[in-house]
């Protein structure tokens, strides 16, 4: 339960984000937007977000078509990382096996530089 309202917390944040800060705006526009999500291995815990300059929108579960996807073990870890999302936090966790990149691993990277103005 935790997991699935600090995912939908996120999406308010990034939501808030687009409207008062010009800096994240202006970091989406130069990456043209990006389509990404977070699951739990098993899928019953998804939330996918999709970013624009001009909106971001979020909704339950995982589309075939995103550009990035963070999948973690369990919700514990999941909340665990997601409490500190540093790249060293990602990195140890795919070297431990709690999280699994599906994508472009420089989409994360994009990810990453948008995640700091929140």
């Amino acid at each position: 339960m935790k997991l699935k309202l600090t995912l939908w917390l996120l999406g308010l944040l990034l939501k808030r984000a687009l409207r008062r800060k010009p800096q994240f705006r202006e970091q989406l526009e130069r990456m043209r937007g990006l389509n990404w999500g977070i699951a739990t291995e098993d899928l019953s815990i998804a939330r996918h977000y999709r970013m624009s300059p001009t909106s971001i929108t979020s909704g339950k579960g995982l589309p075939v078509d995103l550009d990035l996807e963070l999948r973690f073990r369990d919700d514990e870890a999941a909340l665990r990382i997601l409490k500190k999302p540093t790249q060293q936090a990602f990195l140890d966790g795919m070297i431990n096996g709690e999280v699994r990149l599906v994508g472009d691993s420089a989409d994360m990277n994009k990810l990453q530089k948008l995640l700091k103005y929140l």
